[in-house]
């Protein structure tokens, strides 16, 4: 092998590392960043005092039902990943569950269509490791236009 072609595995090396090291070390880096970056939805292990947060979306259902909008690709259309990385957007312009709704919708026909979407998130409280108290909490409201 000659040298430039050693040269240049290693400035690639190199190069690659330096990217890995930003990623992990970071906190700007988002999740699109990818395999340059940590998938922090995966990238927790919580404390024995700490609050695990899950994201979910419900739906109020035209029937009076209030269900689940599972957060995944083949029941709603979207990840949650992709949603918990907007949380602030929603937050500012609730409309934006309209993507999760219309999804859901279109991959359950024969259910009633959401009147209302919720984005809300549950909060289970640690201490010492164990469960003391569970919280839901609403961060975003949209009505459906009919």
């Amino acid at each position: 092998m000659s040298r430039v072609s050693v040269l240049w595995r290693v400035l690639a090396a190199v190069a690659l590392v330096g990217l890995l090291l930003h990623g992990s070390a970071s906190r700007r880096v988002t999740d699109a960043a990818w395999p340059l970056g940590p998938m922090s939805q995966y990238a927790f292990f919580p404390g024995p005092d700490d609050t695990v947060v899950i994201t979910r979306v419900h739906g109020l259902l035209a029937d009076g039902r209030r269900v689940e909008l599972p957060l995944r690709v083949d029941t709603a259309g979207i990840r949650r990943a992709d949603v918990e990385a907007r949380i602030p957007f929603i937050e500012n312009d609730p409309s934006l569950l309209r993507a999760v709704s219309e999804g859901w919708t279109a991959r359950h026909p024969a259910e009633p269509r959401p009147v209302e979407v919720y984005l809300v998130q549950d909060e289970t409280h640690l201490h010492r490791g164990r469960v003391v108290s569970t919280d839901q909490v609403e961060l975003a409201r949209w009505r459906v236009a009919p």
